[in-house]
């Protein structure tokens, strides 16, 4: 039976607090996990030897502080210690012999926790890796759980029907009877993973609309761990990069991003998302970093490009457009830019620290083509799925104005 709203109202204040601190605390493991991986790839976590004594996975702490700045994770070797001490509180990682309880700018071995099946597996712990993992085989199966809805007279993105998805998860096996997936799903509401369109009601089964409220795949900058009340990000669901929104106590907003324009900020580095919006052509979803009563929203940044060009006259020959080709090896979390737009597409931003920027891609140029396949009439979804579904290295033609 649904819960009427004043019920839910009644256990709200509750649910809200207990949820928004599961969702900080998985913001924690979820940039730990991203940092670790990153880490594993850069080869700055290693097998070591000191005494005679091999230390297996184990990173340097002044090294990494050195990989930190350099790789513009933090300005100064103070804010990378605070970063790291984070991380250590949360016991994601912890010294290799337990000796010291606090981050130190030494030649002193540390190790992620994952690394050596020592971290605390919790209740909550084990509710948001369960969380994950069915975020992860949502994203990457074919299905069509997920799509625009409308419930008490709002339409919102990305929505599962409550019964659609306890169904799909008993297909996958997750639980055993109905019962025992309503609970899950409720379990995940409770822990923040998941919410009801409107935060008026709990999980039931029934026809209500249910949101993820967390974009697992959305890269983490390190120094959201020491500004984490403050944070309002939105999530990108349909490109390999989303941008931060600013000024998250209402009122006006815009969203930054790289351009050569002295108009345009800098951006902050997120990048691979899911690729099942299906919202406008410049559409950002965003959703509520707490539970409140607000619905989720549809935020439209204004696009880069200061007009827009069809496709013959990118191809117009002797025409004020110069193609170029790169290269671009996605790393742990994806290549670093935002696509945006339609016939053609073009780049609207790109993470100055990530793989695309490192490739020389600008923004306002206008995609060509991805892996050889011309995607000069194609939506930024289309182009945004061809990324995300093929291999890591990709290769792609732009065209830019001369």
């Amino acid at each position: 039976m649904v819960l009427e709203g004043r019920e839910m109202d009644g256990i709200g204040n509750t649910m809200q607090k207990k949820a928004a601190e599961l969702e900080r605390l998985a913001e924690v493991l979820v940039t730990g996990e991203q940092l670790r991986l990153r880490l594993h790839e850069g080869k700055v976590i290693k097998d070591r030897r000191h005494h005679l004594r091999t230390y297996p996975n184990c990173f340097v702490a002044k090294e990494l502080i050195d990989w930190l700045i350099e790789h513009k994770e933090a300005s100064e070797r103070d804010t990378a210690i605070k970063i790291m001490q984070k991380l250590l509180d949360q016991s994601i990682i912890h010294h290799v012999c337990d000796e010291h309880r606090e981050f130190k700018d030494m030649k002193l071995f540390y190790r992620f926790r994952k690394d050596d099946g020592t971290f605390p597996l919790d209740s909550e712990a084990k509710v948001f890796m369960r969380g994950q993992r069915i975020y992860e085989k949502l994203m990457n199966t074919e299905n069509n759980l997920l799509q625009t809805r409308e419930e008490e007279g709002g339409t919102f993105e990305r929505t599962l029907v409550a019964s659609e998805f306890i169904d799909w998860l008993l297909q996958e096996g997750e639980m055993p009877t109905r019962d025992e997936t309503e609970q899950l799903g409720r379990r995940l509401l409770e822990h923040g993973i998941i919410q009801h369109v409107t935060n008026k009601h709990h999980f039931v089964d029934g026809p209500l609309l249910y949101q993820f409220r967390m974009n697992f795949r959305r890269r983490r900058r390190l120094i959201e761990l020491l500004h984490e009340r403050g944070r309002c990000i939105p999530e990108s669901h349909d490109s390999p990069f989303c941008l931060r929104k600013q000024n998250s106590d209402g009122g006006n907003t815009s969203f930054l991003s790289v351009s050569p324009t002295k108009e345009i900020k800098v951006a902050v580095g997120v990048r691979r998302s899911s690729m099942s919006s299906s919202c406008g052509s410049s559409g950002y979803y965003s959703s509520s970093p707490t539970l409140s009563s607000s619905p989720p929203v549809l935020c439209n940044p204004k696009s880069v490009l200061k007009r827009q060009v069809s496709p013959e006259e990118l191809q117009t020959p002797g025409g004020p457009f110069l193609k170029k080709t790169f290269t671009i090896v996605g790393d742990a979390v994806g290549w670093g830019f935002v696509v945006r737009g339609s016939k053609p597409c073009h780049i609207q931003a790109v993470d100055p620290g990530g793989p695309a920027a490192a490739a020389g891609m600008k923004v306002c140029q206008f995609v060509v083509s991805v892996n050889g396949l011309n995607v000069l009439s194609q939506d930024y979804r289309a182009v945004s799925n061809l990324i995300l579904t093929g291999p890591r290295t990709i290769v792609m033609e732009v065209m830019e104005e001369v």
